[in-house]
């Protein structure tokens, strides 16, 4: 494929929780002050109360982000480790523009597992062959399967899909799913609901880019971020707004649960990471087999 000439590099933002030092740099200039003139492009997240946007347990290329990234609409973005290995991975086997892991990324903040206030189920092993709202093949898909493969067999772990991050919710709340799997703001969201945690866990980042994206822009991007981060790590109660936005009124600043954002400086993707958690996602059956830490994996930004 060919993709669209361009003046300056693209980058995607979606979704604040894995976004936010991306969100703050962006917004405090520190991209700017590392030298770097960068066109942001948003692509939609299901943590955004308004969208509309659907999947399903089918291709993860036909999806509004990486569809902009196959076009040549973006050239980075960041999401969960493990779609980003699926994407990378997988992009190869289709012939479709190529993309690289090139840093374990800044965001490491929460999902969770809720259920109804009344509901039946007060641990996660009690969701024995109960289905759990996810994004397919994204983070709260992923990272569910993480945080229940300690309690039951693999083929008692089933997910489903309900819509966004709210739908998701209510369609608890509704008695319509047994459990959801979210990540802030909608746990906070949930809380405030009275929804009932059932297990949670933090979920890191990947960043991917393209071949033509150059080691020395990545540094300098990954240095911005990096800055950001101190400010986040030092007091987050600024940078709620971006996560209250998502939520479209439902969340007060004062209800957004900060203690749940964690986030450190990107840093290399290394090859004993790659073989865990590759290695992992093809036994979840998540991605096909055969790639390798050096056909996927790409830490120019440190070399």
């Amino acid at each position: 494929m060919t993709v669209k000439e361009r003046t300056k590099p693209q980058v995607a933002t979606m979704n604040a929780v894995h976004d936010l030092p991306v969100l703050v740099a962006r917004d405090k200039g520190f991209f700017k002050d590392e030298g770097l003139d960068l066109e942001f492009v948003t692509t939609p997240g299901m943590a955004q109360v308004t969208t509309s946007h659907f999947v399903k347990f089918d291709s993860v290329f036909d999806r509004p982000l990486d569809s902009v990234y196959n076009e040549g609409g973006i050239d980075q973005y960041r999401m969960c480790e493990w779609g980003i290995m699926k994407r990378a991975v997988e992009a190869n086997t289709q012939g479709l523009r190529g993309r690289k892991i090139v840093a374990l990324g800044a965001s490491m903040s929460k999902f969770a597992i809720v259920v109804a206030p009344g509901s039946k189920y007060y641990e996660p092993e009690m969701l024995k062959n109960q289905p759990i709202a996810v994004t397919p093949n994204n983070g709260s898909d992923f990272t569910t399967l993480k945080m229940m493969e300690g309690f039951l067999a693999q083929e008692h772990i089933k997910r489903t899909h309900a819509g966004s991050m709210l739908k998701r919710l209510e369609a608890v709340r509704d008695g319509k799913v047994a459990a959801a799997s979210v990540m802030e703001p909608w746990i906070s969201v949930a809380q405030k609901w009275g929804l009932r945690i059932l297990i949670e866990s933090h979920s890191t980042r990947s960043e991917a880019a393209g071949d033509d994206l150059d080691g020395a822009t990545l540094k300098k991007m990954f240095s911005a971020q990096a800055r950001a981060v101190e400010l986040i790590e030092k007091d987050p109660t600024p940078f709620v707004h971006y996560f209250i936005r998502e939520t479209g009124g439902l969340l007060k600043p004062e209800e957004f649960q900060t203690w749940r954002l964690l986030h450190a400086a990107p840093q290399p993707y290394t090859h004993e990471r790659w073989e865990d958690t590759y290695n992992w996602t093809v036994k979840w059956n998540m991605t096909v087999p055969g790639a390798t830490y050096q056909n996927t994996v790409d830490n120019r930004a440190w070399q």
